[in-house]
């Protein structure tokens, strides 16, 4: 097995900070590719003759997306338990964590399937749309859904091969699932004109396809790293009772955040159409910043795991200096940009006026937010990579409680400006919450 050791007393300061950005940068240019499937999702549709086609697919995609993010945990706990085993040079474990989330996954996605008369019918209920787009996002969905078990191991095997250092798979994989699906929209709607069922099978095929392309390099990976031929111990009943632990408590932290930005948007919506416009474009900026900064977070979730499974406080510490500070790089170019550049940015989504001087007023928001956010972003990768999960858990709940009690104070003494002001309040919470236990992890390493 290779030496996962990235960063011991005999490694340069230019080796550490290049082996940093080898495992961030793939994760960058893979997020920059999901940006593209939409636009092309949306042009599609766009140019049909009815505009129920585009709204069907929103809705569908949304409610489809909504479920997906819910199961993150799939991701971000086999990356930790992933990483750990890794470091530990634990090369069986290393096999089997894969294998134990990629079978939960399974089983998810099979209760979805089992599942998704009852979950569409509640969801369309909180749509306020025509019953034709009702219709159409239905057969989106139903289509959508047959996929489930793949998106859900694609999400393991995602997870599995940062946990293992091998980023560039995860990029191969993006680009493999986003470029079939693009080809197959423009023959599908394009070429044989199948509508909204066209958008949806083609994402089948293509979710389905990239499943295929990552377990064939999940099998490559794993020949290098495991050589012994040992039978994993997939059913190990503590180690499949750590996992669903880890995973139900990060799963509480997805949908605590998922809440947070929901309830963010539907408070925006009560200022009227042309606010929440505006609110749709400035949270674009935190996407676009969310794809730099994922990049670092994500490679310290790998480094730190294996640090941790090596029991090496110095690599630990210097696996967490060197992608901060690479993260703080990033979100400072953010600061810079949106400041030089927001208003033009603002600009070119959107040509409404009332919508533009709207999200010009708040930009100074988006401004600051990107070297606060960055905290608990690399916090947040931190204790994914130490499976510190029930400290995210907690943080995350108390966040949460702070932006509601937050929003209901400053919303009404600051209108739409006191929103933002709760988001960044939220930002900082998270950030604090994760900072004061961060020294426990250190400390375990003593």
């Amino acid at each position: 097995m290779p030496n996962n050791n990235l960063f011991s007393a005999s490694t340069s300061l230019i080796e550490r900070h290049r082996q940093v950005f080898r495992l961030a940068l793939p994760i960058i240019v893979a997020n920059l590719s999901v940006p593209l499937l939409g636009a092309v999702d949306t042009a599609v549709m766009g140019h049909l003759e009815h505009a129920h086609f585009l709204g069907a697919v929103a809705v569908g995609a949304t409610i489809i997306h909504f479920i997906y993010w819910g199961f993150g945990f799939l991701r971000m706990g086999t990356t930790g338990l992933t990483a750990q085993a890794f470091g530990a040079n634990q090369t069986s474990e290393v096999r089997a964590n894969f294998q134990r989330a990629a079978l939960l996954g399974v089983v998810i996605g099979m209760a979805l399937w089992a599942l998704q008369y009852p979950i569409i019918n509640f969801a369309l209920h909180l749509f306020d749309a025509s019953e034709t787009v009702e219709n159409l996002a239905r057969s989106y969905f139903q289509i959508r859904i047959w996929s489930a078990p793949a998106v859900l191991v694609n999400y393991c095997l995602i997870g599995w091969f940062i946990g293992v250092h091998n980023t560039r798979f995860t990029l191969i994989l993006q680009v493999w699932m986003n470029c079939i699906n693009i080809v197959l929209d423009l023959v599908f709607v394009v070429g044989f004109g199948w509508g909204v069922e066209g958008v949806a099978i083609a994402t089948v095929i293509a979710e389905v396809s990239a499943v295929i392309l990552g377990l064939y390099l999940y099998r490559t990976q794993i020949q290098k790293i495991d050589k012994s031929g040992k039978k994993s111990d997939l059913l190990n009943f503590d180690k499949l009772r750590r996992m669903i632990s880890v995973n139900t408590d990060i799963f509480i932290r997805t949908f605590c955040l998922i809440f947070a930005f929901t309830y963010f948007t539907a408070e925006a919506a009560k200022f009227g159409d042309e606010v929440l416009a505006a609110n749709a474009v400035l949270l674009q900026f935190m996407h676009f910043m969310a794809f730099g900064l994922d990049g670092f977070a994500q490679a310290a979730e790998a480094l730190v795991g294996s640090a941790l499974g090596a029991k090496d406080r110095f690599t630990f510490r210097e696996a967490v200096k060197t992608s901060t500070i690479w993260a703080l790089i990033v979100s400072l170019a953010f600061t810079l940009v949106y400041w030089a550049l927001g208003t033009l940015i603002i600009d070119l989504l959107t040509d409404l006026e009332e919508v533009r001087i709207a999200a010009k007023d708040a930009l100074t928001w988006l401004i600051i937010l990107p070297v606060i956010a960055v905290w608990p972003y690399m916090l947040d990768g931190i204790f994914i990579g130490a499976t510190r999960s029930a400290e995210m858990r907690n943080g995350m709940i108390i966040s949460l409680v702070v932006f509601i009690a937050a929003v209901l104070v400053l919303k009404a003494e600051y209108g739409y400006h006191g929103l933002w002001f709760a988001l960044t309040l939220f930002m900082v919470v998270r950030g604090v919450t994760l900072g004061v236990v961060y020294p426990r992890i250190e400390r375990s390493l003593n």
